[in-house]
């Protein structure tokens, strides 16, 4: 069982940066897959970010270039760093995770490529004005 939360939303004006942090924390032994998603109101969920079990990052056409996602291994927690925030960047942003077990309450499970991605955190507030 795995439990993650995020941090790091808040509000910023277009062409300004954040930085999110997924901590994770249970049975966080050994290394796994971690993403990030957003999900505006009124839209489906979209992939931001993925960085796999070799450091391997993927990014959505949307973003690459201005975002980074990396993975602190000894601290089990993923960053997000967002440049050049646009409004079309206001969404929730939630973190997702491979790990082992299963998580205590029901799940989306979404797979990209070989990562299984099973736990996800609450989610933080990313809001771009103009």
């Amino acid at each position: 069982w795995v439990q993650l939360v995020e941090s790091g939303g808040d509000s910023v004006q277009v062409g300004g940066s954040l930085r999110l942090s997924c901590a994770a924390s249970g049975s966080t032994y050994g290394t796994y897959c971690m993403a990030w998603f957003r999900q505006a109101p009124g839209k489906e969920r979209e992939d931001v970010a993925l960085i796999d079990t070799n450091l391997k990052t993927t990014y959505a056409a949307a973003v690459k270039g201005r975002f980074t996602i990396s993975q602190v291994n000894a601290e089990n927690t993923v960053f997000l760093q967002m440049n050049s925030l646009k409004p079309e960047d206001t969404a929730t942003y939630y973190c997702a995770a491979e790990g082992p077990g299963e998580p205590r309450h029901p799940a989306v499970t979404v797979q990209r490529g070989p990562c299984v991605l099973k736990y996800w955190g609450q989610g933080t507030q990313v809001n771009v004005s103009s």
